[in-house]
């Protein structure tokens, strides 16, 4: 606890010699496998880095209870290459983790083990994905996590509320439709800093999503764009909801039980004075899921090693899982499922359709984009949208509990 706890203190000589006994292990064995080869230099390091801090966190215990120190601690690696094959990681590299043992404490209550998380991202390099909100994404390999490049300022932000999130993850039980913060990183190549957050991933690991919404209750300027609608699997917003009356066919309870998710973490947010957020909404088509598998059955099965590669983010329904080493630690258990079957214990933020919907679907229902906070530059925004629009409009700079309130009466009018 007190060598991750406060990186400077651990300078006992069992610790240090502990230290140097593992890292010689450690680069041997990176040097061998030749693991943690990607073609981006960044994540290369992030995949090296990763896999050494949850080796060494493997070796910390577990605290009876958070510190307050634990939300301002960080771990920090500097790497001049004398050891390293240049081939797999840059010459020399600096790999920075922020309050590692709080996210290893919100790991666990979301049900995710370090090994698989580890698993997940050290295995096969994350593949750039369509962006769940702003900011240049990654999709592990498997699809289970999401790894966002954020800014310096989003590091900040992330900080200044991180130990309210705890708290309010302890309080729900992790049940929420907040983003599952899961790690925080910064990765230094060639003097150039990264930052990097690592998520749940909102959608499943396993079924592809068909259309996508982004929901803020707003309808002003929101609209997508002429180059956004040709995209494969564009993002739509509110006004293109309202005018595909596009509804969410879920059961009675079901609704009542999202609704109050959403209320008790939008309250969290108002709370925190955050605003700007939206509802992110994947549809997943049962039966145009069930079209695809049949049309990717009727060729013969000799070109498996496409899907083995992980590049698709959107795959055809079965195609996940072909490769043997394609499958995270608690993926081995993996039985074959069919269209619109998927594991509720990996995708959290999955609902069915009711029975006797108009369409079978999988809805994925979850918050992003919770880390802008209400301060002078919105609220210099807020008051040019007025002058440009009027006081009346529903724009989205509003204040934090305005926000709310609009967010949350349109997100009840989605469902049927």
């Amino acid at each position: 606890m007190a060598a991750l706890g406060n990186p400077g203190s651990a300078s006992g000589p069992m610790l240090m010699l502990a230290a140097k006994t593992k890292t010689k292990k450690k680069n041997f064995v990176q040097q061998k496998v030749k693991v943690f080869r990607a073609s981006d230099p960044v994540l290369s390091v992030f995949m090296w880095g990763v896999n050494h801090s949850i080796n060494d966190l493997n070796q910390v215990p577990v605290p009876v209870m958070l510190l307050p120190d634990d939300f301002k601690a960080n771990t920090k690696i500097k790497v001049q290459n004398h050891l390293f094959n240049k081939e797999n990681l840059p010459g020399h590299f600096k790999f920075k983790e922020y309050c590692p043992q709080v996210f290893r404490n919100l790991r666990e209550r979301f049900g995710i083990e370090d090994l698989d998380y580890q698993a997940s991202l050290t295995r096969s390099p994350p593949v750039k994905g369509e962006g769940q909100g702003e900011g240049l994404l990654f999709i592990s390999y498997d699809r289970t996590l999401v790894v966002k490049q954020i800014s310096s300022e989003d590091v900040a932000d992330m900080h200044s509320i991180l130990s309210e999130y705890h708290q309010h993850i302890v309080k729900c039980h992790g049940s929420t439709l907040l983003p599952q913060f899961l790690s925080m990183y910064r990765v230094s190549v060639e003097s150039e800093d990264t930052y990097l957050i690592v998520m749940r991933n909102m959608f499943s690991h396993r079924l592809t999503v068909h259309r996508k919404y982004d929901l803020k209750g707003s309808l002003v300027s929101r609209e997508a764009s002429d180059k956004e609608k040709v995209k494969e699997l564009p993002t739509f917003k509110d006004v293109d909801f309202r005018n595909n009356m596009q509804k969410v066919y879920v059961t009675e309870e079901q609704k009542e039980k999202i609704l109050e998710k959403l209320n008790r973490d939008v309250e969290f947010l108002v709370k925190l004075k955050i605003m700007d957020y939206s509802l992110l909404l994947g549809i997943h088509d049962v039966a145009r899921a069930e079209r695809e598998e049949e049309e990717a059955e009727e060729p013969s099965c000799e070109d498996e090693g496409e899907a083995e590669n992980g590049v698709n983010p959107t795959p055809h329904v079965g195609s996940y899982g072909t490769s043997p080493e394609g499958i995270a630690g608690y993926m081995n258990s993996f039985k074959p499922m069919g269209p619109g079957e998927f594991d509720p214990y990996l995708d959290v933020y999955a609902v069915k359709s009711a029975p006797g919907a108009p369409q079978r679907e999988v809805y994925f229902m979850g918050l992003i984009d919770v880390l802008t906070q209400y301060d002078t530059k919105k609220k210099a925004a807020h008051a040019a949208k007025t002058v440009k629009h009027g006081a009346g409009a529903e724009i989205s700079t509003v204040h934090p509990e305005q926000y709310a309130k609009r967010f949350r009466d349109f997100i009840s009018t989605i469902f049927a």
